[in-house]
């Protein structure tokens, strides 16, 4: 008896996303924040891909920003970003490895509410199939605070462009069918109501 293959359901009949197009596409308002101790908005090439990215698919890109490798500094951005009414989604990129100074997760699981494993789970199938077992020193996450989607990406320009264009660019688009992450966000906030 053989084991599906990790690159094809056992149905043998791909898993695909569809647009609704009988939908209006709502564009989603969305933070860009690259963590590095050495980046400038000049030459912070993950920051522009997904920034760029964001904005060529319809979406708002709300803010983008710098921020150190540091726990507090971190947190403090994501915060910020779920107070602001202005800010649907903050993505981040860089800080999500192994080293001493990468700490981007411990930043966002300070924040979170819910943790969306999913999210994490995907980025790292998805990028097997390119990098093969390298994938596994990735720590990407994604969760939910105060109403507000928040997503970890690793710091390189192609890993930005896998969580955008293979996972979030689906997720964020409400005419994305079967479900999207986007159609639920009127509901993120249904326990702060009580």
């Amino acid at each position: 008896m053989s084991r599906p293959s990790l690159s094809q359901p056992s149905s043998n009949r791909p898993i695909l996303n569809r647009i609704d197009e009988s939908r209006p596409f709502l564009p989603v308002r969305i933070a860009v924040l690259t963590v590095s101790d050495t980046r400038t908005l000049d030459d912070d090439k993950s920051g522009r891909t997904l920034a760029e990215m964001i904005a060529a698919d319809g979406h708002v890109v709300a803010r983008r920003e710098i921020v150190k490798d540091d726990i507090a500094a971190i947190a403090a951005c994501l915060r910020g970003y779920i107070e602001d009414s202005e800010i649907d989604v903050a993505i981040s990129t860089g800080g999500t490895g192994v080293t001493g100074r990468d700490t981007t997760p411990e930043a966002f699981k300070q924040v979170m509410e819910k943790e969306i494993e999913g999210f994490g789970e995907l980025f790292r199938w998805l990028s097997f199939q390119k990098i093969g077992t390298s994938t596994m020193q990735s720590r990407a996450l994604g969760g939910v605070a105060g109403g507000t989607y928040l997503f970890a990406l690793p710091g390189s320009p192609s890993a930005c462009r896998d969580g955008w264009q293979d996972i979030l660019r689906h997720q964020l688009d409400i005419r994305t069918r079967p479900c999207n992450l986007a159609e639920l966000m009127p509901r993120l906030k249904e326990h702060l109501d009580t």
